[in-house]
């Protein structure tokens, strides 16, 4: 197939784009500059089709979807930014994207979207991406609609950025209990489900959650990345009021000084309350997917 893939240069993104090209399907990449080093690398190695384009704009979206058979839509943030709400990169893209691809007569749909996501959560994050999954529904397109938990590998966010800290740190954080439990799940699996999802027939109007068996607390998490590593730290836990101060400020101080999102939000924190865990095994059925222990997983990556 032609395949669209929004957000193909992030962290899933790139092992989705992979995946396509080892199946033998043909990726065009949605990227605001087709000049960047991160997306000519990914271009180069891989043959994918660079087209310059925004989520946030109409025209350009039009371009992008001519002529293909697919959209993998994995564009999302976790922390806001300016107008790059949760309401306008989840809701408003997945909107004009939707409209785009059912104008350009592309029928098939590969959605992602958050385990936790579900009417009337806590957290804006779910709210947003439950609000694109009942677009996505509603859009009357083959739709997949995948909820993966904490998902790690080779330049991930979560386990790199305890791996990172404990080098010059002695300690670590964790914000409250802790307790809140998670179901990792590497990244070449995420990409074998999206990827195995066009070739799927039994797929098609489907939600998967994609979780590995294991559930840990995040502490125990954490745990596994310092044994990985080799390294001992002290876990601090910081009281969840003193956390929702700390996200408060840098909510304030990130954007406006450094122009960045803040590393740590109130939106986040309601999500670390509470479980991420769900049930993987319609995904493992219809997808084939296989998963190593946890623990394993760190040491193929970790230094």
């Amino acid at each position: 197939m032609n395949v669209l893939v929004t957000g193909g240069t992030g962290f899933i993104g790139r092992s989705v784009v992979r995946r396509l090209v080892v199946e033998g399907h043909r990726p065009r990449l949605l990227v605001r500059d087709a000049r960047s080093p991160k997306a000519l690398a990914l271009a180069g190695g891989l043959k994918a089709e660079l087209v310059p384009g925004d989520v946030h704009d109409e025209a350009s979206l039009a371009r992008a979807v001519a002529g293909t058979d697919a959209v993998v839509h994995l564009v999302g943030i976790i922390s806001e930014i300016g107008r790059n709400t949760f309401e306008e990169a989840h809701v408003g893209a997945t909107r004009r994207l939707l409209a785009a691809a059912k104008a350009a007569d592309v029928k098939r749909w590969v959605q992602m979207s958050a385990l936790g996501t579900r009417p009337n959560a806590r957290a804006r994050y779910h709210q947003t991406k439950w609000a694109a999954e009942e677009l996505v529904r509603a859009s009357g397109l083959d739709w997949t609609i995948f909820r993966p938990s904490i998902v790690y590998g080779p330049g991930d966010g979560l386990v790199g950025l305890f791996a990172k800290m404990s080098r010059w740190s002695p300690v670590l954080p964790v914000m409250g209990s802790g307790a809140g439990l998670m179901q990792p799940i590497h990244v070449e699996q995420v990409a074998k489900a999206f990827v195995g999802a066009l070739t799927t027939p039994a797929s098609v109007r489907q939600a998967y959650d994609l979780c590995g068996d294991e559930r840990f607390r995040f502490v125990e998490i954490l745990g596994l990345i310092l044994k990985a590593l080799g390294r001992r730290r002290l876990i601090v836990h910081v009281p969840m009021g003193l956390a929702r101060l700390q996200a408060r400020v840098m909510e304030g101080v990130f954007p406006a000084i450094l122009r960045q999102a803040s590393p740590l939000s109130r939106d986040q924190l309601l999500m670390l309350e509470e479980d991420n865990v769900g049930d993987s095994a319609k995904a493992k059925a219809d997808f084939g997917l296989e998963f190593r222990p946890f623990a394993e997983g760190l040491k193929t990556y970790l230094p």
